[in-house]
């Protein structure tokens, strides 16, 4: 039992404004044998105040109280908690509404008591201030809590070698498996292979390595490039700027794919020079865009890899007092819970964020726990969407409103 026992009463650490009485000060009457100084530490403690008793822990419930409400088994419930593949959409829904009734929470001790595992997932993420990525993990962590584990968070801040060291440290933590999301500096992923070789599962999501024979969770970047690419031509522009990040990576690869696609369906020929890549800091898009627009024949529109990226394109085309969508079209690609609020409201494609990290999530708690009885190693791709706004101009007898 913790806390102080009941009668006995609380000493003041010194220095504090309570009274301290001490053996030595006690009168000498008082002081002359042990039974003496027993009988007035008695006394005293009449008179001090009595710690209040322990608060009364809050009612919990336990996987057997959810079989005894449901007249099922605990395994069948356990198993429809970790959603395998066993149990019955049906009774999956019922367990779960049952347990979102009881406010049932698993105990990761008590869980990790039962095996080696540590019921901790490690996450190493380029930045949780990328809106991407911190709708990921917002959906990460939402499976992860229902299922008993924790999230152990690590960024990598678009460092190679922060990343091996991040992978040194979950592993170090021993935790259960990994979801990573590869930095922009890596091409190299060897440091992962090693952590395969030791069988702890990994899924990548967003950022992936077609050199890592595990689970990937994407969103449909092709699709995505391809609709904001031929939205864009279809509105009768034909000179599309592309603004991307490291070519190595592969969501560069797969929105240049889409872009490119799209400019070939229409008869549009691929200018490389129109294709920038680049880490994008907050003082490099302008340069960048001055450099296109300087051209002979400059851009009419611009396709960017990234929402922040769009951003810093608007602010350089707004300096050089040009007119959206009049004089230039512009699509980004993520849709910042900011981009309908700008001005214009910015054409966008959505990421499914959260859906990706849940996905991505489940994966990898699946493996984790069914191990050789795991789903097969595979792509998921989660469907992209266009939403057109202002800054692309919306298509009025085959031309763009102004």
């Amino acid at each position: 039992m913790s806390g102080t026992l009941p009668n006995r009463p609380q000493v003041a650490a010194p220095g504090r404004a309570e009274r301290v009485i001490r053996p030595e000060s006690l009168p000498s009457d008082l002081n002359r044998s042990r039974r003496s100084r027993a009988r007035f530490c008695i006394l005293v403690s009449k008179h001090l105040p009595r710690p209040s008793l322990p608060c009364q822990p809050v009612e919990t419930y336990t996987i057997k109280d959810i079989a005894r409400e449901l007249g099922v088994s605990t395994s069948t419930v356990s198993r429809a908690l970790r959603g395998s593949y066993e149990i019955s959409p049906e009774t999956k829904r019922l367990v779960m509404e049952c347990a979102e009734r009881l406010n049932y929470r698993p105990n990761p001790i008590a869980l990790s008591l039962k095996g080696s595992a540590s019921r901790a997932i490690g996450v190493i993420l380029p930045q949780i201030a990328n809106y991407f990525f911190s709708q990921a993990i917002n959906g990460i962590e939402a499976i992860a809590y229902n299922q008993g584990y924790h999230v152990i968070i690590f960024q990598s801040q678009e460092s190679y070698e922060r990343e091996i060291a991040n992978v040194e440290q979950a592993m170090s933590r021993k935790v259960d498996g990994l979801l990573l999301s590869l930095s922009s500096e890596t091409s190299d992923v060897s440091h992962l292979q090693e952590v395969l070789d030791r069988n702890v599962p990994i899924v990548l999501f967003d950022r992936v390595s077609a050199d890592l024979n595990v689970t990937k969770v994407v969103a449909d970047n092709f699709g995505g490039a391809f609709a904001a690419t031929e939205h864009l031509l279809q509105a009768g522009r034909r000179r599309i700027a592309h603004l991307t990040i490291q070519p190595w990576l592969s969501i560069t690869q797969e929105r240049l794919a889409g872009y490119r696609a799209a400019l070939e369906k229409h008869g549009v020929e691929f200018d490389e020079t129109l294709v920038r890549y680049g880490t994008f800091g907050p003082d490099e898009v302008g340069p960048m865009v001055d450099e296109l627009m300087g051209f002979d024949s400059p851009p009419d529109a611009f396709f960017t890899a990234s929402d922040r990226l769009a951003v810093g394109c608007l602010k350089a085309l707004r300096q050089r007092h040009l007119h959206i969508p009049a004089d230039v079209s512009l699509i980004g690609f993520t849709n910042l819970n900011v981009a309908e609020y700008l001005d214009p409201a910015l054409s966008t494609v959505v990421q499914p964020a959260t859906q990706i990290g849940q996905i991505a999530a489940e994966r990898l708690i699946d493996q984790i726990e069914r191990k050789h009885r795991a789903k097969p190693i595979e792509t998921v791709v989660i469907p992209t969407e266009l939403i057109v706004r202002a800054s692309s101009g919306e298509m009025v007898n085959g031309e763009i409103g102004r």
